[in-house]
Parts: structure tokens; C-alpha cells; sequence
């Protein structure tokens, strides 16, 4: 899984970077980060449902830690409302 990070995205495994696989039956995912001792993989699979995920932008897909956390629980994160937040302007 390393290599499909290093070769096809173009990326540095050993980064820090949380990076997420899905199965083609879209119910199964396998986890790869690097934790600054060793490679970290974990595999979860959902007994009902199937994980709801993003469009991929650029080969990849971009996800907030709490989009994930709806995903890794298996819930659909696209019908849940984000509150608006404004950004703060320069005063000065």
C-alpha cells in the first residue's frame, strides 16, 4: 500500500498523512499512515451499508476530520449541514 502511495499519488507515505483505500463493493476500506514509529494499517468493513464518499478531485479525495469520522461510522456525511463560519477580516 506504501508503493500505490508513492507511485500513483505521488506522495510520501512515511508523511503523516491518514491515506484511505476503499473496496470496489464500496463496504470495505483499509487505513495506511505513518506515526513516526512504524506504518499503521487498519481494515474496517461495515456489516450493512456501504461508506458514502466524495468526489475524487485530482485522483484523490480530501477529507475534514469530521467528515471522516462521519465516514468511518458509516453514516452519509453529504446530508449533514456544516455551519457557515465566517472568516475574520484584517484590521489595520
Amino acid at each position: 500500500m506504501a508503493a500505490l502511495v508513492a507511485e500513483t499519488l505521488k506522495a510520501d507515505p512515511y508523511c503523516g498523512h491518514l491515506f484511505v483505500f476503499r473496496s470496489k463493493r464500496n463496504d470495505r476500506l483499509k487505513m495506511l499512515t505513518f506515526d513516526g514509529s512504524g506504518m499503521v494499517l487498519v481494515t474496517k468493513w461495515l456489516e450493512v451499508g456501504r461508506f458514502t464518499w466524495p468526489p475524487v478531485e485530482n485522483g484523490a479525495v480530501r477529507l475534514s476530520a469530521a467528515k471522516m469520522a462521519l465516514l468511518l461510522d458509516g453514516l452519509d456525511w453529504s446530508r449533514v449541514a456544516l455551519p457557515e463560519v465566517k472568516r475574520p477580516t484584517l484590521v489595520g
